[in-house]
């Protein structure tokens, strides 16, 4: 009987579902299951199946995504524009600025320092807290200071901070300060080609 019904359950198996099945004895005794009539073959009926496909057919896999926990953005207790003061004014004939920023705690593990100039990034965020500026146009202007995280995030912004720049022209210099004979070469307001011509000694043009 055992054996009888491992037989049948393999030929249920092989056959699906959906195939008839028949069973028989042989000469020997033994039973036999098939999908072929024969004379004396009985056909078994099978239950219907109420399995429902795992992944049906065009249908997607549901699948459960976990979302890894965002990081909390690191806070800095300070971050300021040391120099120049708030409403400093600067005089520089070439537009030349050296700002000077600082931020309590420093500068975090993959942190940057960007400044800003009137809202634009001055240049690429670093490490250094010196920002030398040149040719900035002469009239009032805004600073300001970020500090980017490894993911480009900006983590703490200053307000804007401002300042005026003065940029005096050569001539202005020499009417503040007149250039004298021993300044042409060395004062920048001072070039050697506006050196007045030295009158000659007149006793000179007997030797």
């Amino acid at each position: 009987m055992t054996r009888g019904l491992i037989a049948l359950c393999l030929a249920l198996f092989a056959l699906g579902a959906s195939a008839e099945v028949f069973t028989y004895v042989d000469s020997q005794g033994n039973r036999v299951y098939t999908d072929q009539p024969r004379g004396n073959a009985k056909r078994v009926p099978l239950a219907t199946s109420n399995r429902m496909a795992s992944n049906p057919t065009g249908a997607a896999p549901i699948t459960t995504a976990k979302k890894s926990p965002e990081q909390p953005l690191f806070r800095y207790d300070m971050l300021r524009v040391l120099v120049p003061e708030p409403d400093a004014t600067i005089r520089s004939s070439a537009g030349e600025l050296i700002v000077s920023i600082t931020s309590e705690p420093g500068l975090q593990k993959g942190h940057r320092y960007r400044l800003l100039l009137d809202g634009q990034p001055t240049g690429e965020p670093g490490l250094s807290p010196v920002f030398p500026l040149s040719n900035i146009d002469r009239g009032s202007h805004n600073l300001s200071v970020e500090i980017l995280d490894a993911q480009d995030r900006i983590v703490e912004r200053t307000a804007n901070q401002p300042f005026h720049m003065q940029r005096i022209s050569l001539a202005q210099k020499r009417q503040v300060k007149p250039c004298t004979t021993d300044d042409y070469g060395v004062r920048p307001e001072c070039p050697l080609k506006d050196k007045p011509v030295e009158p000659k000694n007149p006793f000179l043009r007997f030797f």
